[in-house]
């Protein structure tokens, strides 16, 4: 178990910035999700962190040791790619225990230590099979054993489970979780999967264009994004252009709105980006009195069984509600409807 410490990380690869001034605590025993869309710097970044490329800037440090000019080998991190990376001519025994041969383990260890992790990723039995045997999920488990085989410092996974099928993905997900929490150690995931950040971490990283967005449990990071990049990749959100008018009040569609404190950032009269998630907002009848209600019409109306989509047009601003099938709104394509967004669930940002 250990704390990573990132300070200024940055990696340019020619002209091109892929890592931006990072600057991160990785608390002991953790696990952390780097999530963020394709190409945003995420697996750079856990790459650095692993001793497989070099940053251009800045330093880490494991539990205080600055490790930045330390090999990948003397790091003693664990690490899953993506492609997993297994020895096909070897026997799933011999992958789990290649990294004790390579440190000169003594065979009795070596065997003791594999049949150690096959029971900890649940395969016992199975150290003889080749890897072509194996279903995607057990190879899962065979490349989480090797890289736990050395009893590393830092367990990294880059996104260990984009090659499996929905169900399988979100059965591995509980699984590694629950392995994480067993062993207690430091574990840092990169992914584009929301679902899976949101689900498995104490702590997500959002980035994006290089750089850290934010940081926080994935309940701060859902309900009080920092920016328009979170709030619009972090699961689903209305986005809506206003205006401030006050400290705590906005203009949407004519319609003066009230809201949690404004930012001092946000001048009053100046233009902002109301966020409110599609399950906070309510569709009431026409003329339905009371504050925070925008006038709109029904422009879509989806029901996708575990839940209700409607979409009203308010002032020329599309506005989403979604209610669980018990809470359906009795209304179809072209009614008149009042949205309702109450105050505590909307975010103001700068636009």
């Amino acid at each position: 178990m250990a704390e990573l410490q990132l300070n200024h990380i940055g990696k340019r690869f020619g002209a091109v910035t892929a890592v931006e001034n990072v600057d991160l605590i990785i608390p002991d025993g953790k696990l952390v999700c780097l999530l963020g869309p394709s190409g945003c710097g995420k697996t750079t970044l856990i790459r650095i962190i692993a001793g497989l490329e070099e940053p251009s800037t800045g330093h880490l440090l494991i539990d205080g040791e600055d490790v930045t000019a330390l090999p990948a080998h003397r790091r003693n991190i664990g690490m899953v790619f993506q492609s997993l990376a297994l020895f096909p001519h070897l026997t799933v025994a011999e992958n789990i225990a290649y990294g004790l041969r390579i440190q000169g383990a003594a065979r009795p260890a070596r065997k003791a230590r594999v049949d150690e992790l096959l029971e900890l990723v649940q395969l016992p039995g199975l150290g003889d099979r080749h890897i072509a045997q194996l279903s995607g999920g057990q190879r899962q488990r065979v490349a989480i054993a090797r890289a736990l085989g050395l009893e590393p410092r830092l367990f990294l996974l880059d996104e260990p489970l984009s090659a499996l099928d929905a169900k399988l993905r979100e059965a591995m997900q509980v699984e590694l979780r629950l392995l994480q929490q067993r062993l207690g150690i430091t574990t840092i995931i990169v992914t584009h999967d929301q679902r899976e950040a949101m689900t498995m971490s104490d702590l997500v990283v959002v980035m994006g264009d290089a750089k850290v967005q934010q940081v926080g449990t994935p309940l701060e990071i859902y309900r009080n994004p920092v920016n328009t990049f979170v709030a619009d990749f972090i699961g689903s959100s209305n986005l809506l252009p206003v205006a401030v008018a006050g400290p705590t009040r906005v203009v949407l569609a004519g319609q003066e709105l009230t809201t949690p404190a404004i930012g001092a950032d946000l001048a009053d009269g100046g233009p902002a980006t109301l966020s409110i998630r599609p399950e906070d907002v309510h569709v009431l009848p026409s003329g339905a009195e009371g504050e925070n209600r925008v006038a709109g019409k029904v422009t879509f109306v989806r029901d996708v069984g575990a839940s209700v989509e409607t979409h009203a047009d308010c002032g020329g601003f599309t506005v989403i509600s979604v209610a669980a099938p018990k809470d359906r709104p009795d209304v179809t394509r072209g009614d008149d409807v009042m949205m309702e967004l109450p105050s505590a669930s909307c975010v103001v940002l700068r636009r």
